[in-house]
């Protein structure tokens, strides 16, 4: 989605690719451990959701190899445009509104994209609906309800304003139509859509320099909407930068909720 459809963070902006990066680092150890699990080799068939970055589509290549394939998505793929090479194949698609880009797939994979697609239960149909019998799906997405603060120790004035911005981002967030207590749902979904073998975890990590380098990025990224909206001054956004610059803040992601199962 573009910021004009109600998406909060346009891929188009620069702090996009920042974004990413820290994503990558924060997230892409669980998602390849939970897909090693599934058994992934060479000729498998993939398709990625939302695939944003690159660096998800280029660990799946690598695993699929020449015979195998691996179809990534978005709506905007101007960051995931880069890796596209054999195996790789990059479409403009939307999930929640299009028929899926193919079929018999061994593995469907997406992270942070549902929680933000406005018709996700069809979405979430037609991921399993591109399945194979047999096929594994992997769902991964944030639940800030779960876990609501940047900063979980707050013991002092800069853990405070950075959690009155995190709930300003969160209040942003769910006036777009993002659903931000649907990670925990994500286990009884896959069960009621037939699944077998359905389970689930979280991962959530207090602090990293990939956890600061996404709070960074993601401010820079909504600064103009947090100041329009009457949630935060210029001022109070130059002197949180200010903190997570210093390396002293201990910033925390909302917990991410890794549900899979298999298709009969």
């Amino acid at each position: 989605m573009t910021h004009s459809d109600g998406y909060l963070l346009d891929n188009r902006q620069t702090e996009a690719g920042r974004r990413f990066e820290a994503l990558s680092a924060l997230f892409d150890p669980a998602t390849f451990r939970h897909i090693e699990g599934f058994g992934i080799g060479l000729g498998w068939r993939c398709w990625e959701v939302g695939a944003g970055g690159s660096s998800v589509i280029s660990w799946l290549a690598k695993k699929v190899g020449p015979t195998g394939q691996v179809v990534a998505t978005d709506i905007d793929t101007s960051w995931a445009a880069q890796a596209a090479q054999p195996p790789i194949e990059v479409r403009t698609h939307d999930v929640g509104t299009e028929e899926p880009p193919g079929e018999d797939f061994d593995l469907v994979h997406a992270r942070l994209v549902l929680v933000h697609v406005p018709d996700r239960d069809r979405a979430l149909d037609s991921m399993i609906k591109a399945l194979r019998p047999g096929g594994r799906i992997l769902v991964e997405d944030a639940d800030p309800a779960l876990q609501p603060l940047s900063c979980p120790d707050e013991y002092g004035p800069e853990q405070r304003l950075a959690n009155r911005l995190r709930e300003g981002f969160r209040t942003l967030l769910a006036e777009r139509g993002a659903d931000l207590s649907y990670g925990r749902r994500l286990p009884r979904l896959l069960r009621e859509a037939g699944l077998s073998r359905v389970e689930a975890d979280a991962y959530f990590p207090l602090t990293s320099p990939a956890c600061a380098a996404l709070e960074s990025a993601t401010i820079r990224q909504i600064r103009d909407q947090l100041v329009s909206a009457g949630l935060a001054t210029d001022e109070d956004i130059d002197r949180h930068l200010a903190n997570v610059a210093s390396g002293t803040m201990d910033l925390a992601t909302a917990p991410m909720i890794s549900a899979w199962g298999r298709k009969e």
